[in-house]
């Protein structure tokens, strides 16, 4: 479970860095437009019909982008709200999990006897420290390749847009 909230955050955090993007691609072409129609009215100040009409074709092709650049901010904010409440119930639900853990305790109780006996020179017979830390070698070396491939995914999206 706490892996999962851990990749909840991540996620929340990216559909952010990915807002904090389209923003600023935004007020880019924003400002881009707001050029082009500058230049369209400088040009029809000196009748250059030639220039109103480059302008005019640029205003429209940055108006557009503006436009679906808008659409795409507003669907990722709203990806973002949906991310969060689905991170807040995780941890809502690993908080309750956690709270509940008292009637555990009889299982800790356990745990200290076997911590005893191992400080007595004992072994535990369900516990290999070798073959924990290859699962964990194995755990974490699965969790990097899955945000290898998450990050080429969202490699190939952004290329696409």
């Amino acid at each position: 479970m706490r892996e999962a909230v851990v990749d909840a955050k991540v996620a929340v955090q990216e559909v952010q860095e990915a807002i904090a993007r389209t923003e600023r691609e935004l007020s880019l072409e924003r400002q881009r437009l707001a050029d082009a129609e500058r230049r369209g009215r400088l040009a029809a100040e000196i009748q250059d019909q030639e220039t109103v009409t480059v302008a005019q074709r640029f205003a429209t092709k940055h108006r557009e982008r503006a436009g679906v650049l808008e659409r795409k901010l507003a669907n990722q904010r709203e990806e973002l709200a949906l991310a969060q409440r689905e991170l807040d119930d995780m941890q809502a639900q690993l908080k309750s999990a956690e709270r509940d853990r008292p009637a555990m305790q009889g299982q800790a109780s356990t745990e200290q006897a076997w911590r005893d006996v191992q400080s007595a020179g004992g072994n535990r017979p369900d516990v290999d420290l070798q073959d924990e830390l290859l699962k964990a070698d194995m755990d974490r070396a699965a969790r990097e390749a899955a945000a290898a491939r998450q990050l080429e995914e969202l490699k190939k999206k952004m290329r696409k847009e």
